[in-house]
């Protein structure tokens, strides 16, 4: 110490701050210090008086509840950036926040984020697989770091490093490189072990990329490592579901080949495969195997019949059921569930009552599933009173009929024409307090208007009413059911008409009408309808005027069918795809080539995918600048073999493409190559070919109008009485 400094005091060290104080090691001198996420201070989290608490949830209201909704979560305000980080960040470490946190502020690795990576002391194996494990974490940042650690003093990867990564780089998809991790290893001197492959197939088998299993497995060979029987297992049961079973089969001869044991699970997956190919010869060669080694229980079973039943393999089906009883494995209601509901949907009724019998007399619980299926497929056969005697054996057995239940009957009955019956159980229905729907009233509709009984018809429109139905709505349905089937046509239009006296109409019905009018070629009645519907109180709307212009361009008005389509544009709405071809197919035939080829581009332009032929039409155009006719009929032969013949829409749009950019030899020589193909008559040419040249004069007086209005010439030749000009 020197002489002259005072004997207390000592030379005072600078203060260093640590970049971080958070969760330390407890020893015996600092017990525990608990600190915030940066500091010893409690740090708030950002723009926290921003966020107000969400409101407490409702009190759970159990009649309310309905068991097929999915649970509703509330709708809390989504995290920014900054809060989902601190979010991530409370369950790291603290160093490893640190390194998290530099990435999540520089995005990109470069000079700052190693600026960063520098102050630190060293980085540890541990810290670079939490690190890793962030699932926020841009791949190529991870990668970029996962080799930055990788070249520090002292440092070598472990397997957790290597599994991290490979996670890491599963989780951006990008695992072809995630299955070169077994040879960076092998690279910097850490052998793979059985677990690394076990990862990738884990990850490939849940992403449903069989062929990938399949292609670490035989990485796996190359390396060496023979699979335990869990991991065959796996890989088997992933080729499997991806529908690679020949692949499976050799994997299991290699699983045989290294004297592994099956297990029961190694069984089915095969068997499961092998079923759903339906080769049942080999399914009871495994069914054999397996007997040897511990005998199939009814679950096994189960899951065969369930894949066979799927597939429509009705007889294997049944085959794998005798073996059951072979095997004296009692069914349990599981099993017999499966089997009677997979007959009934196959319409194998016999067979699936059959069963059922055999449920009733062993005394088992028969589900109301079991019970729907069975009605269900009574009524399809028409043995309606079989399925009426089904429902009284359901309420005899205390189960309530659910709504398919109910509307599986009414239309039986209704298809037997026992509407009162259906009727009156329509009426248990409503005491039952099971909520109809438009499947349950439409049956009771048709058979009352196709029975004229039109006052209960009305009847039963005022109680859909008071049971809150939509009764409009759901005539408009009930007339598009009608008038899919051409023999209800006729019973769906006089219906209509006596609806048109009871007020019980809408734009939706006036407009079913109209389309299936003009459907059937009853366009002048479609025509007469829009008149009605114009006289009414009712408002046409985009949907008539579309089926207005087809009717219009269908007789020949096309001045109509062009003010349809003003009207459409004047509500800011858009014509049918049907309304735009007719539309412009009219135009064409009336040598307004110019407006059909404005219409095609409007379409084109608000339409998202608009019609083949107009984007062909809009190729011709283009083409016609190159003056070359062969290009122009290679496109046209390319169209006819996308099944797409052309029409006057594409013979007009080469009139207007030649007239425009080409000459008329040139369109003429078009014609006379579709002439060659047999795509137009001799008479079309002579039709097409003076169309070709009234088009091209009108062209041509155009352009000379709009030299004379340039030069100012107009209004003196207007003077000498030109004929140039017309008017």
């Amino acid at each position: 110490m020197p002489p002259n400094a005072p004997p207390s005091t000592a030379i005072a060290k600078p203060h260093k701050p640590y970049f971080f104080y958070g969760h330390r090691k407890p020893t015996q001198n600092r017990p525990t210090v608990r600190g915030g996420l940066f500091s010893n201070r409690q740090i708030i989290s950002p723009n926290r008086k921003n966020h107000p608490r969400p409101s407490s949830q409702p009190a759970f209201d159990l009649s309310k509840w309905d068991p097929d909704s999915l649970p509703t979560r509330p709708n809390y305000p989504e995290k920014d950036p900054s809060e989902k980080f601190f979010s991530v960040a409370k369950t790291l470490s603290p160093i490893a926040r640190y390194i998290v946190d530099s990435f999540r502020k520089h995005r990109h690795w470069g000079p700052p984020v190693m600026a960063d990576l520098n102050k630190l002391r060293r980085v540890t194996p541990k810290l670079v697989a939490e690190v890793l494990k962030v699932p926020d974490i841009d791949s190529r940042l991870s990668s970029k770091f996962f080799h930055w650690a990788g070249k520090q003093k002292g440092y070598r990867h472990d397997f957790s490093c290597y599994n991290a990564f490979a996670y890491s780089l599963n989780r951006t998809n990008q695992f072809r490189s995630a299955d070169q991790v077994p040879e960076l290893m092998c690279m910097q001197g850490k052998l793979p072990s059985e677990k690394q492959f076990e990862i990738l197939i884990r990850m490939h088998s849940d992403a449903g990329r069989g062929l990938r299993v399949y292609y670490v497995y035989e990485k796996m060979k190359k390396f060496g490592i023979k699979p335990r029987v869990f991991l065959y297992n796996r890989i088997m049961d992933a080729l499997v579901k991806t529908d690679h079973l020949d692949l499976a089969m050799s994997v299991y001869k290699d699983f045989k080949e290294d004297g592994l044991a099956e297990e029961s699970i190694t069984f089915m997956i095969l068997i499961k495969g092998l079923c759903k190919s339906g080769r049942m010869h080999e399914v009871l060669e495994h069914l054999g195997h397996m007997r040897e080694l511990c005998k199939p229980d009814v679950f096994a079973y189960t899951a065969m019949v369930k894949v066979l039943i799927g597939e429509g393999n009705l007889d294997g089906c049944l085959r794998i059921w005798e073996e059951m009883r072979r095997d004296e494995v009692e069914p349990d209601v599981m099993a017999y569930g499966t089997l009677v509901t997979g007959l009934c949907k196959r319409r194998q009724i016999e067979k699936a009552y059959k069963f059922f019998k055999e449920m009733k007399e062993k005394g088992y619980l028969i589900d109301r599933a079991i019970y729907g299926s069975l009605i269900e497929a009574y009524v399809a056969k028409g043995k309606v009173g079989s399925a009426c005697d089904l429902l009284k054996d359901l309420v005899e057995s205390g189960y309530r009929a659910d709504l398919a239940i109910y509307n599986s009957l009414i239309e039986g009955l209704c298809g037997a024409e026992r509407v009162d019956r259906a009727y009156k159980l329509f009426q248990v229905m409503i005491v039952e307090d099971v909520q109809p729907d438009f499947s349950t009233v439409r049956p009771l509709l048709v058979s009352l208007a196709e029975l004229e009984r039109m006052d209960d018809f009305c009847k039963m429109l005022e109680e859909m009413k008071n049971l809150g139905f939509s009764v409009i709505d759901d005539l408009s349905k009930l007339f598009e059911f009608m008038v899919v089937k051409d023999e209800k046509i006729k019973l769906a239009l006089e219906l209509f008409e006596y609806l048109k006296m009871k007020d019980y109409c809408s734009v939706s019905i006036y407009n079913i009408v109209m389309e299936t009018l003009n459907r059937i070629g009853e366009v002048r009645k479609a025509l007469v309808v829009l008149d009605e519907l114009k006289c009414s109180n009712f408002e046409p709307d985009s949907v008539t005027y579309s089926i207005a212009i087809q009717c219009f361009a269908e007789v020949g008005d096309v001045h109509e069918a062009c003010t349809c389509y003003n009207k459409i544009k004047e509500i800011s709405k858009l014509p049918s795809l049907a309304a735009y071809r007719s539309l412009v197919k009219g135009l064409c035939a009336t040598a307004e080539i110019d407006a059909a080829m404005m219409l095609i581009r409007d379409c084109l332009g608000s339409v998202a995918s608009g019609p083949l032929e107009f984007k062909y039409t809009l190729t011709i155009i283009h083409l016609c600048k190159s003056k070359d006719a062969k290009k122009v009929v290679g496109v046209i032969d390319e169209m006819v073999e996308q099944g797409c013949l052309p029409d006057n829409v594409i013979y007009s749009a080469v009139i207007c493409g030649m007239c425009k950019y080409g000459t008329i030899e040139e369109a003429r020589k078009v014609f006379v190559g579709l002439r060659e193909r047999q795509l137009l008559s001799e008479a079309d040419v002579i039709v097409y070919d003076e169309l070709l040249i009234d088009h091209m004069k009108k062209k041509t007086a155009d352009l000379v109008l709009s030299g004379l209005k340039f030069f100012g010439l107009e209004k003196k030749l207007k003077a000498r009485g030109s004929t140039l000009l017309p008017g």
